[in-house]
């Protein structure tokens, strides 16, 4: 029998997203946040989450999946992302799963754009391919363009360029 990871899932937009149970760190509705002068758009501010400062995360602007519609009440994903912890937004909560390597593929080729580029690969679930969330990636708030060919490239952009 292979071997098996559990994931926590969340929803955005219409992507199923799995993160390591282990990088969770919680889940909580959504708090009030600070707002951070000058921070790129997918910053959406800073939490006090019981006396340690955490960084929120737009992953709908981060993926460019369009504004959350108003009658969506996000939730806090707050994940551990090397020695920080960082908030980042999803539309909704799914449940733990359990999933086996064999499930396990490479991202579909006909998935294009950012999504793909913070995701390691997809579980083939019963209703669902849950797509597995590259935390480092998702959290990095480096600026993105894309190449002719289709390809997002990271790029730092001076401020007073």
């Amino acid at each position: 029998m292979s071997p098996t990871k559990q994931y926590c899932t969340f929803y955005l937009d219409s992507y199923l997203f799995g993160i390591e149970i282990s990088r969770v760190q919680e889940v909580i509705q959504r708090l009030d946040l600070t707002e951070v002068p000058l921070s790129p758009k997918v910053v959406r501010g800073l939490m006090n989450l019981r006396g340690q400062i955490v960084i929120t995360l737009d992953l709908r602007r981060q993926l460019e999946l369009g504004e959350c519609p108003p009658d969506v009440t996000q939730m806090n994903v707050v994940v551990r992302n090397g020695e920080d912890a960082v908030s980042l937004l999803f539309d909704g909560i799914g449940e733990v799963v359990q999933v086996s390597e064999e499930t396990f593929e490479r991202p579909p080729e006909t998935l294009r754009g950012r999504v793909r580029s913070v995701i390691t690969g997809v579980h083939k679930l019963d209703t669902h391919l849950m797509h597995v969330l590259e935390t480092e990636r998702a959290c990095d708030v480096t600026e993105w363009t894309e190449r002719p060919d289709g390809v997002h490239k990271a790029t730092f952009r001076e401020k007073n360029a």
